[in-house]
């Protein structure tokens, strides 16, 4: 249908009995799609507070699917001066939020004003950010421990993928929420304020038994701790392992 003009009615739209195909964006083919399965992830993510800070471990495996792949890549970041972040999961979309957060805190320090991003405020952000992608139908699949120590108060949160968050003394993601967890909530029951050396011995215990037990773990670890002092990011590290019973481990193959 034409108007005086010679111009159709509806410019842009379909003409009566007309077969019409919808504009892609350039550059576009085939249907839209969305992660379905992570392809190179990190395993367990470990976290306790202790008196006077937050001590988090990760280990530096990368695995695709199976296959031990990397064997080099760190897990764990310091977001600023009083906060740190460990993630398991899909590797790409935890360099993609390591990114924005860098930025992030980049951005709020050109302003000049003497304000910092809390632990809490990280952690509060993040379970907005990760809700909302879930919501998407494109979730980040990625599992997320936040560490801080600001004003005088240690924190430390989870949250995964799908925006499900909580905080607690211990914090366990992964595998190591069945290996792990366990052995700290033992613990952090006989003795709920640790020492600073406690909370390192306890995490780097269940870093071996991880490394035992969990297949996608690897002997090959960071350990990132925050204080009134700051953080510290330490590694690689290992840890001292004994095989000399493996052979009469049996029943498994």
């Amino acid at each position: 249908m034409e108007g005086s003009g010679g111009l159709r009615f509806w410019s842009g739209g379909p003409a009566p009995g007309e077969l019409y195909t919808l504009p892609r964006k350039e550059g576009s083919c085939g249907p839209l799609t969305r992660t379905l399965n992570p392809m190179v992830t990190g395993t367990s993510v470990l976290g306790v507070k202790f008196d006077g800070g937050v001590i988090i471990a990760a280990d530096m495996l990368g695995s695709y699917g199976s296959l031990a792949r990397f064997r080099n890549i760190s897990r764990v970041m310091k977001v600023n001066d009083t906060t740190i972040l460990g993630a398991s999961g899909d590797y790409a979309d935890y360099l993609y939020l390591k990114q924005v957060l860098e930025q992030m805190v980049i951005d709020e320090e050109l302003i000049g004003d003497g304000h910092k991003y809390s632990p809490k405020a990280i952690y509060s952000w993040l379970t907005r950010v990760l809700y909302n992608r879930r919501s998407r139908m494109n979730p980040l699949w990625n599992t997320v421990v936040i560490g801080g120590f600001y004003n005088g108060e240690s924190f430390l949160g989870y949250i995964d993928k799908l925006g499900v968050a909580y905080q607690g003394p211990t914090i366990a993601t992964g595998f190591g929420a069945y290996l792990a967890q366990p052995l700290m909530r033992e613990v952090i029951e006989k003795k709920p304020l640790l020492t600073k050396d406690e909370a390192r011995h306890l995490v780097e215990r269940c870093m071996k038994v991880l490394y035992y037990r969990d297949a996608r773990s690897y002997n090959r670890y960071e350990i990132a701790t925050v204080t009134e002092h700051g953080v510290e990011i330490e590694g690689p590290l290992s840890s001292e392992t004994n095989w000399d019973v493996a052979h009469l481990v049996s029943g498994f193959e």
